[in-house]
């Protein structure tokens, strides 16, 4: 007798152009999904229990397919996921099958590019299969966070997992993330995004993160406003963390004009109006990533930001298509001998969004 088909499910990464710390706020994120993804294979299990194997990382998960696990008390810590995924649907009304999970992925972790959020979607949507339930794309963005949040215990927002879901080919994506509209922009093919992560990774449980989203809620709560979003120049001007959002919401919204009209040189200069936003008003900075958006830009490109969270990670430019090799190559250089860690650089490239396979 023939054994049933495997499936695997893979959820992109993502990179964000402009737009951070605005989407919890209700604002506006303009990231693309990555040619980089996490990908679960799934077969049938014994047991009413999920286990899960990794590729990259160590251990055996095993957690109760009915979600009674606490994720939080869950080893390996990677595990935390699997059982937080398996909770959040779970809650949802999805019955978990038994199943063995093998999970891979490419995106580098700790990189502020969404390797955590990638694997939340690439398991929300495998659990939810495997349970019969097709879930609405929106949907399981929120199962993906929840499931997140579970497993670390840091409240974010839904670009990571809408980026995963939505992605396009060559485009990035304006979401709106009050009304949870997503207009693909395409990414000219002059114009390339160059990724460089600094050496040092970024940990956001052990970050600032949170306090920054409370200090955001606070100053919406003060102003009597739903959120940021909400909240005029004027009323901001002098709360730097409010006024970083409100800022950077219209640098989205510029930025995305510029992307339309490939205006190289202003998507450049919002880039750096945006880091320098981050460095000073939002303060998620670290002086390794400012170093390397200087040495970005001096090497060529036309602007270049922290991209994610922050507190370590990534930065992202942009540059001619022609120039980008010369531009991180050189970045790179210049970036290690001054402050003595090696760079990760690479050409990113819009990719698809998370889907089914099956396999023999």
């Amino acid at each position: 007798m023939s054994r049933p088909p495997k499936v695997q499910w893979h959820a992109p990464g993502r990179v964000n152009l402009i737009g951070d710390h605005t989407d919890y706020c209700g604002g506006f994120v303009l990231p693309m999904a990555l040619d980089r993804e996490c990908v679960i294979t799934v077969a049938p299990g014994a047991a009413d229990r999920v286990n899960a194997t990794s590729l990259q990382l160590e251990g055996v998960v095993d957690v109760a397919a009915d979600g009674r696990d606490d994720p939080r008390a869950v080893e390996p810590s990677w595990g935390r996921f699997v059982a937080g995924a398996v909770q959040a649907v779970t809650e949802r009304g999805v019955r978990v099958p038994a199943l063995d999970l093998e999970v891979s992925s490419t995106v580098p972790a700790g990189s502020g590019l969404s390797s955590s959020s990638a694997l939340a979607v690439a398991l929300t949507l495998a659990l939810a299969d495997a349970g019969g339930v097709e879930l609405d794309r929106r949907d399981a963005a929120r199962v993906a966070l929840d499931a997140e949040v579970r497993a670390v215990g840091v409240p974010g927002g839904l670009m990571d997992q809408l980026a995963s879901l939505f992605g396009q080919v060559d485009h990035a994506l304006l979401i709106d993330c009050r009304s949870l509209d997503i207009e693909a922009i395409p990414i000219p093919d002059d114009i390339a995004v160059l990724v460089a992560h600094c050496g040092l990774p970024r940990t956001l449980a052990d970050s600032e993160y949170a306090e920054r989203r409370a200090a955001c809620e606070r100053a919406a709560a003060a102003l009597g406003v739903a959120t940021l979003r909400n909240a005029t120049i004027e009323q901001v001007r002098e709360n730097p963390r409010a006024r970083h959002v409100v800022t950077e919401n219209a640098r989205v919204l510029a930025c995305a004009d510029a992307l339309r009209a490939n205006d190289l040189d202003t998507i450049g200069a919002l880039m750096l109006a945006s880091h320098a936003s981050l460095r000073d008003d939002f303060e998620v900075s670290t002086p390794q990533l400012d170093l390397l958006v200087e040495l970005l830009v001096e090497a060529g490109a036309a602007g270049a930001r922290l991209t994610g969270a922050g507190f370590g990670g990534c930065a992202v430019g942009v540059a001619r298509s022609r120039d980008a090799h010369n531009v991180l190559a050189r970045a790179a250089d210049r970036y290690q001998a001054a402050s003595g860690l090696e760079p990760t650089v690479f050409i990113a490239r819009a990719g698809p969004a998370a889907g089914r396979t099956l396999i023999a």
